[in-house]
């Protein structure tokens, strides 16, 4: 059996370019696909936030429409209602990574307000990413890639995350302080996209990651299939 940690925010809104806090938190699927195929498969996760406090997941992400339909979204409210991992967090201060075999950092515009500037955060990634333990991380959430400083680790990577397109069909892109593809190309990442909202996932030694929502699973089974 092996351990995974599940690196999530603790922001409950975003802060956009005029000042105003969007509401979000994590989002569902990003949270579930993964949990649903770890646990499956036997293993354990444990959830770690800031401050340790209870993750809060993106209203948005719960609805019939984002989730296939009525009983979709019921299954996955089902899912975060019964994780019983969500209910009591650790600290990301107090994590110590040799406790884990696997890193996983499900998106959500939350990631954008906390995780992309948290110190914790950037330092267990620079250890993660050293380990050569699998690495994962999908979405929004490679914005916590951006708090590992200029002389980033993850510079010269291949990586993908929540690109340009997207946020504009999303409605964000003119609203946002910052896009997270433009940030990460800064970094010094080799960044690529697929088609908006379709899967993709990129390898890039221990590190994986996935564009968008549709990318947990499949990022999901990367990870199992290299812990194989």
């Amino acid at each position: 059996m092996a351990k995974f940690l599940f690196v999530m925010t603790g922001a409950d809104h975003w802060t956009l370019a005029d000042g105003t806090e969007h509401p979000t938190g994590y989002w569902a699927e990003e949270f579930v696909a993964p949990y649903e195929a770890f646990t499956g498969a036997g293993h354990q996760v444990v959830v770690a936030t800031p401050g340790g406090v209870v993750p809060p997941v993106d209203a948005g992400s719960l609805e019939a429409e984002v989730n296939g339909g009525a009983a979709g979204a019921q299954r996955i409210r089902d899912v975060v209602d019964g994780a019983k991992e969500l209910r009591d967090p650790v600290r990301l201060e107090d994590v110590d990574l040799a406790e884990f075999d696997a890193v996983y950092y499900p998106g959500g515009h939350g990631p954008m307000e906390d995780l992309a500037v948290n110190k914790d955060s950037a330092e267990l990634l620079t250890a993660a990413l050293a380990s050569r333990k699998p690495l994962a991380v999908v979405c929004h959430a490679p914005a916590a890639l951006l708090a590992t400083g200029d002389a980033s680790p993850f510079a010269g990577y291949r990586l993908t995350g929540f690109s340009n397109a997207e946020e504009t069909q999303a409605g964000f892109a003119d609203k946002a302080k910052w896009l997270l593809e433009d940030r990460l190309v800064a970094l010094g990442a080799d960044y690529s996209s697929g088609q908006p909202w379709a899967p993709h996932v990129v390898t890039d030694r221990n590190l994986f990651t996935g564009q968008n929502p549709a990318s947990s699973a499949p990022l999901a089974a990367a990870v199992l299939k290299a812990l194989a």
